[in-house]
């Protein structure tokens, strides 16, 4: 199934983005699509004395020079026949990564995290994060020098969601798609949490313990009917062995099966209402991506809006 036609590449660090280039020509071949490589260089502000005793453009040269790295990077695949396109912008990246994407049409974004989980470093202000929010196609993020070829995909879903449409259709198909390129086995994750479950195990509302549990147990059933309706379109049901219902926190359960199963890529929505723009905090997809040593890639609603003008 050809399911992207113009790919976009974020070439914005030096190493270890080998592995996330591969995979991306990879992908460009499969669904014979455009594939553009990209970088984006912060504006240099000179003072106009400085520039009239230099008479140097030192923005155009900083672009130019790293258009030429671009040029060096992708000549393995160009040598070979392979048309991949550079281009370098000016300004903030996150801000001309989503300009392009609206000006080209882009409908895919692939990068190497900026941050390793490992290195206990904050997503706050990190394009990473920007992107995950305000992007407005789906974002692919890998993981410093993975392998190129994925044999485990987890799909996160919440039948439950009611703000984003068919967001939970754009997952499954998006991670079944994937699976079957890729010749991967595809697991489904949904978790859910009794609203409130911590109220009623103290203090004056608290609940029998028996009562309790049949309150449990009514919860878990109305999700896993709602999974197994979600999921019958895809011939997967709540029985089968790769469909994990599990109760508690989705991010710390995702992260959990995706250690435990050595998952290689996790596909999950973002958080966000169809036909608003917004920025999403502590939003499940972020908490996934700053703690999981897996590969990432989010989806938005249809008709989401992207602030960035």
């Amino acid at each position: 199934m050809k399911r992207f036609r113009d790919i976009l590449f974020l070439a914005d660090r030096d190493d270890g983005i080998t592995a996330g280039l591969e995979r991306a020509v990879e992908l460009a071949g499969t669904n014979e699509a455009r594939l553009t490589v990209m970088d984006v260089v912060p504006e240099v502000a000179l003072s106009g004395y400085i520039k009239r005793i230099h008479d140097i453009d030192l923005n155009a040269q900083l672009q130019h020079q790293r258009l030429r790295s671009l040029e060096l990077l992708t000549r393995p695949f160009t040598d070979r026949g392979i048309p991949v396109y550079t281009t370098v912008a000016r300004g903030k990246p996150f801000i001309e990564v989503i300009r392009a994407i609206k000006r080209n049409a882009h409908d895919l974004v692939i990068k190497v995290a900026e941050h390793d989980p490992g290195q206990g470093m904050s997503l706050l202000g990190s394009t990473d994060l920007h992107l995950l929010r305000k992007c407005p196609c789906p974002v692919w993020i890998d993981r410093p020098g993975d392998k190129s070829a994925y044999r485990k995909i987890l799909a996160a879903v919440d039948p439950f969601d009611d703000n984003s449409g068919n967001l939970q259709h754009l997952i499954l198909d998006l991670a079944t798609s994937l699976a079957g390129r890729e010749q991967a086995s595809l697991d489904v994750i949904h978790a859910w949490e009794l609203p409130g479950e911590s109220m009623l195990t103290q203090g004056r509302a608290r609940m029998p313990r028996s009562e309790l549990e049949l309150l449990r147990q009514a919860t878990e059933s109305r999700h896993r009917q709602a999974l197994d309706e979600l999921l019958q379109p895809y011939g997967l049901g709540t029985e089968d062995n790769n469909i994990h219902l599990i109760k508690g926190k989705a991010a710390e359960k995702i992260n959990g099966l995706a250690k435990r199963h050595n998952i290689d890529l996790v596909v999950m929505g973002t958080l966000g209402r169809a036909g608003t723009s917004g920025l999403f905090i502590g939003n499940t997809a972020e908490n996934v991506l700053g703690k999981t040593h897996t590969a990432v890639m989010t989806v938005k609603p249809d008709g989401f809006i992207t602030p960035v003008q």
